[in-house]
């Protein structure tokens, strides 16, 4: 259904100067799906507002919703030309309003688990990198293609997305980073065999391949009741990531896989100190994949942050080991 708008987006990317491998075609074309993503969730939230007879608040101001910006519509839900910004006026609006505004939510936020802190974070560590404002309009019609309504529609786009991911893995400037082949985590996933109420933690989340693997795991479970699901989206799946890149990345990966507020945090994991951590610091289960050769530090950070099991096939010569 959405293949051919994903090839697309790549193919006016590749006119970009700015854009030259599969890491940048990922980025940019993140950050304009976090944008519409987030249009489909508000407004999904409002109608389910109105119909309970309230009204909602909306994250972002008018001029800066998608509806405005990026894909007016006229009366009959059209796309509206005259008043679709372009060409330089586009970028202009983009660069210097746009993103600025999306920035301040990092300050304006009530504490980092909320949607509204990602919005700053993720804004405050990526820039647009599309140069001409005709290029950017393009890339946004076919964006504006994309829907995130159904559950049908949101797990087509994220096997889409995994699969630029597993592209940009194979490219240059240390793709394989972002990358831990699918069969693999999945086969870990299964033999660490999560459970409702289990805490599942990366420490080098990447992609989030690990969290959202889980995540389906737990989630494809018989016989789940609301509370439940609630504990999946909430208090569930927590990660830590160095890179603006794949903080960004994973955000939208886990978004995609149904997760709304992800509990990823930018930032290094190796600097903390590991008197710190505490009890409550700790984690039912730790799956992850660091550098093939990490340092003592990371061997022992990691294992201080579980409480019973573990699948870390780097820090264990590629073999599975639970506890």
């Amino acid at each position: 259904m959405f293949e051919q708008a994903f090839r697309n987006i790549d193919d006016v990317l590749r006119k970009e100067a700015g854009c030259t491998t599969e890491l940048d075609y990922t980025e940019q074309s993140s950050w304009l799906l976090f944008l519409k993503y987030l249009d489909a969730m508000e407004e999904d939230k409002a109608t389910e507002a109105a119909l309970n007879g309230k009204k909602y608040g909306y994250i972002l101001d008018k001029p800066y919703r998608w509806e405005t910006w990026a894909a007016p519509k006229d009366r009959d839900g059209a796309p509206d030309h005259n008043k679709a910004l372009v060409g330089d006026d586009l970028t202009d609006f983009v660069n210097g309003k746009l993103f600025p505004y999306l920035q301040g939510f990092k300050q304006r936020a009530t504490g980092p688990d909320t949607i509204e802190y990602k919005i700053g974070e993720i804004f405050s560590e990526i820039k647009n990198r599309i140069q001409s404002g005709y290029n950017l309009r393009e890339i946004i019609e076919h964006i504006d293609e994309l829907r995130f309504r159904s559950q049908t529609e949101k797990h087509e786009l994220s096997h889409l997305y995994e699969a630029k991911i597993k592209n940009m893995g194979n490219a240059g400037r240390n793709g394989g980073e972002y990358y831990t082949p699918r069969p693999l985590i999945r086969a870990m996933v299964k033999v660490m065999n999560p459970k409702i109420g289990e805490r599942v933690y990366d420490g080098a989340v990447g992609s989030a391949g690990f969290l959202c693997e889980a995540f389906d795991y737990m989630k494809s479970k018989e016989g789940l009741k609301t509370k439940d699901l609630e504990i999946l989206q909430e208090r569930t799946f927590y990660g830590k990531e160095k890179k603006s890149l794949a903080y960004v990345i994973a955000i939208m990966n886990m978004i995609l896989h149904g997760i709304e507020a992800p509990n990823i945090i930018h930032t290094n994991t190796l600097t903390e100190n590991l008197a710190d951590i505490q009890e409550k610091d700790r984690y039912e289960i730790v799956t992850a994949n660091p550098m093939s050769r990490p340092p003592l530090r990371a061997q022992a950070h990691l294992a201080g942050r579980v409480e019973k099991r573990t699948a870390l096939p780097s820090l264990h010569r590629r073999t599975l080991k639970a506890r």
